[in-house]
């Protein structure tokens, strides 16, 4: 089975169409639909339902495309072990960290990173927690960084443990508080990140535990935006203290969460049972040196 055929098919289901896959993979789209059709002709079963819009697995389609994965994601951690013989003279580290708090926590481990090892190339990807741990999954890149807690297919090594704080509007009553338990919040609104963002979990699995469901006023992938929002009295909203000390907005007061309700705890993932480079061996071993098991502290290139 041709291997550069599982791919193309793969990519058109990851990339919701021919011509999307055609341009990731660097091909023209009829190299693509002839790569599938003869995959489809090798097997002796349609593998999509070329009428759907995006087009859609057939059932000998699921067979396929999850072991076709498989295979491609082999063939990557063998051509990366091999790799490792020239050892980090060259390489590339496939990483992935998420929108919220990367900035402060990884932008300083980049130049220590680069200092240290300069024939190492970084692909990075930029995307919620939860698409991470996907990419992850699927071998698309080898380490990714999320929130506790970690689900089982994955290791870990610790990077940060912060508190979190609210976000309140200045007349809100509880806004000269010290110190807030989530229970005093069960009926304010709050303003959350959009689906993708692992914080969202956090906060809801602790509300849950608080015995309350909390009403959703609306969510937002930026950060700035959702301060307006809470400025505007619309809700309340939580960033980690790492985040929230770098983004003090007029009209908005921050009081700390109490750490017994929730902890925002940042963690790198790769898959438990996967090769890991070389490359990516240096980069947990360089957040090892910076942060410790965790401490939370920010690091300074």
């Amino acid at each position: 089975m041709d291997l550069r055929a599982l791919r193309a098919f793969v990519e058109v289901v990851k990339q919701g169409g021919f011509s999307q896959a055609a341009r990731a993979i660097h091909a023209t789209q009829p190299t693509v639909s002839k790569a599938v059709r003869q995959l489809e002709d090798e097997i002796g079963m349609p593998l999509l339902d070329r009428q759907a819009q995006p087009p859609r697995l057939t059932p000998a389609g699921e067979i396929v495309y999850g072991r076709a994965q498989t295979m491609l994601t082999g063939r990557d951690d063998l051509i990366a072990e091999l790799q490792e013989l020239r050892g980090l003279r060259r390489g590339t580290l496939r990483l992935g960290l998420p929108t919220l708090g990367s900035n402060l926590l990884f932008a300083p481990l980049f130049a220590r990173f680069r200092r240290r090892y300069p024939g190492v190339e970084i692909h990075l990807s930029e995307h919620g927690s939860r698409r991470l741990e996907d990419m992850v999954s699927s071998g698309d890149i080898e380490l990714g960084a999320t929130l506790a807690p970690i689900p089982p297919q994955f290791a870990f090594q610790a990077v940060a443990r912060e508190p979190m704080v609210v976000l309140l509007p200045p007349d809100h009553p509880l806004a000269r508080s010290r110190r807030l338990r989530l229970a005093q919040l069960r009926d304010t609104p709050f303003i959350l990140f959009e689906s993708g963002f692992a914080l969202n979990h956090v906060l809801l699995a602790a509300c849950e535990r608080a015995g309350f469901t909390p009403t959703v006023a609306a969510r937002s992938g930026q950060t700035d935006f959702i301060s307006a929002l809470v400025a505007s009295g619309m809700g309340v909203g939580f960033l980690p203290q790492l985040v929230a000390r770098e983004r003090r907005q007029p009209g908005v007061r921050q009081v700390p969460l109490d750490p017994r309700d929730a902890l925002w705890e940042m963690m790198l993932i790769w898959r438990a049972e996967g090769y890991l480079s070389h490359a990516a061996q240096a980069w947990l071993t360089l957040a090892r040196e910076v942060y410790g098991e965790g401490s939370g502290a920010a690091a300074s290139a």
